[in-house]
Formats: C-alpha cells, structure tokens, sequence
C-alpha cells in the first residue's frame, strides 16, 4: 500500500492573481496540468510513483479551486503559469504534463516560452479542433449558460470516459460528476470560447522541444486524429495511443499510462 504522501501547499501571486498548487517528492520537477472536465485529483493515480523519482507539482489551472480566473485566453493562462514557475528557481528545467484542457495550456506554455521545460507530455490533446469540436464547445457553453452544468454533466462524462467504462465503474463516474458541477462557471465558459477558436498548427511545427504525444483510442473529447496530428506537426515528438482507453487515460489505467510515458521522462 502507498504510504500518504507529504504535499506541500502553495498560494503564489503573479500580477495581483492567485495560482495554487501542491508539491511533493525531489528530483527534476514534473509539473501537472489537468484537464477542463476534471480537476487536478484526476492525477492522483500516478503520483505515487512520480514523487519516488521526480518533484511533481500538482496545478489548480487558473479558475480552479483556489487559483484566481486570469481570463480565458489560452496566452493569458500560460503568461501567468509562466510567470509563477519562473519564480520557483527550479534547478532544472520541469517536464510538463498535460491532459486535455490542460494538454492546450501546457503546449502554449512551451510555445510562448520555449526554454521554460526540458520536455513535454502531452495527453489527449491537439494543435486544432475539427469543425465538428468547435461546434461542440459551443454548445456545451451554450447550453451550460442556460440551464447550468447539470444539464450537461452527463455529456461530459461521455467525453471522458466511454459508454462500457462508465457502466463498470459507477462509483468513479458519481465522484467525478460531483467534481464537475463545482466548476466556476466563467472559467468553463472562457476555455470552451478559447478552445472553440484555437489554432496552434503553425506554431508547433517551430517547437523543438522534445514531445511524448499520447491518446486514448476511444477519446471523444479530443479523439486520436487531432493527437495524429499534433506528434506529426511537432518536430521532435513521438506518438503512443492506449488501446481501449478514452480521455483521461491516467485516471482510467494508471499503469498502463505510466509505462506509455516512463521511458520518454526518464531519457
């Protein structure tokens, strides 16, 4: 059984706003992004093995929990991440790991700071949306907007996990519903406009930063093309796809995420 691990919590200001974390462990710092639909608990899984090797930093993106909303731009978020991790002296350059939302944020972190990490993670995420995903963004604020999350939980949830998983793990799928009718509302509606207008595809192919792009097969929310595409743009990426697996692989199959991605940090 894993023993409780010792996190430290953090409230650091950057232009007069809040971003909050939890760190643990030593060694080179990994630095975890979450995704829109799920909070930063949908690491937990995974970090009892991190924290043996690697100083991991568990993020509230801004809008969070205790993290103050900076806006939804996507350059706006990563300006004030930046600007925060710039400030913990690191010894060495941090991977980032994102998934999802989070994925976006970290990608556009390295994009705009293209010395600030050593490498990338990037799960379930892309460079563009498809008409289709756009559409789909804007309906879920759409309709958030007039009846409130609840009446959108339930397709939420099928963006994160597929049909056949939810049916198996009911407890789970409660527990992470919950999670997600306590999403700040401006904060939804704000990534949902930024990643319905995103285009990221002619920057990427300038990043040098070395890539690990991984994605579940049966992701609705941002299905395996868009990660197809995304480790073809990159210069210096690889691609891993989790057979059977949906948006949050790492929560859904820990191990299995863990050995797609621990060669490519510990390189």
């Amino acid at each position: 059984m894993n023993q409780p691990i010792d996190f430290q919590e953090h409230n650091i200001q950057h232009n007069g706003k809040n971003l909050s974390f939890k760190s643990a462990g030593k060694g080179q710092a990994i630095i975890l992004f979450h995704s829109l639909l799920a909070d930063q608990s949908s690491w937990d899984p995974i970090i009892p093995t991190l924290v043996k090797t690697y100083q991991v930093i568990q993020l509230s993106l801004p809008g969070f929990d205790r993290s103050d909303f900076v806006g939804g731009s996507l350059n706006a978020i990563a300006d004030h991440i930046a600007g925060v991790l710039k400030t913990l002296s690191l010894e060495k350059a941090p991977i980032l790991m994102g998934n999802g939302y989070g994925g976006f944020v970290a990608l556009n972190t390295a994009l705009r700071f293209p010395d600030l990490a050593e490498k990338l993670v990037l799960a379930d995420c892309g460079a563009c949306f498809t008409d289709p995903g756009r559409a789909a963004f804007k309906g879920m604020s759409e309709n958030a907007k007039n009846k409130g999350l609840a009446a959108i939980a339930d397709v939420a949830m099928r963006r994160l996990f597929a049909p056949a998983y939810q049916e198996l793990h009911p407890e789970l799928i409660a527990d992470r519903k919950e999670r997600f009718l306590k999403l700040n509302l401006e904060t939804f509606h704000g990534a949902c406009e930024a990643l319905s207008t995103m285009d990221l595809r002619s920057q990427v192919s300038k990043l040098q930063v070395p890539s690990l792009v991984v994605v579940g097969e049966l992701d609705e929310a941002t299905p395996a093309p868009m990660s197809v595409e995304l480790a073809g743009l990159l210069p210096n990426a690889t691609l891993h796809i989790f057979p059977g697996l949906a948006h949050v692989p790492q929560l859904q199959d820990p191990q299995a995420f863990l050995k797609g991605v621990e060669s490519f940090i510990a390189s």
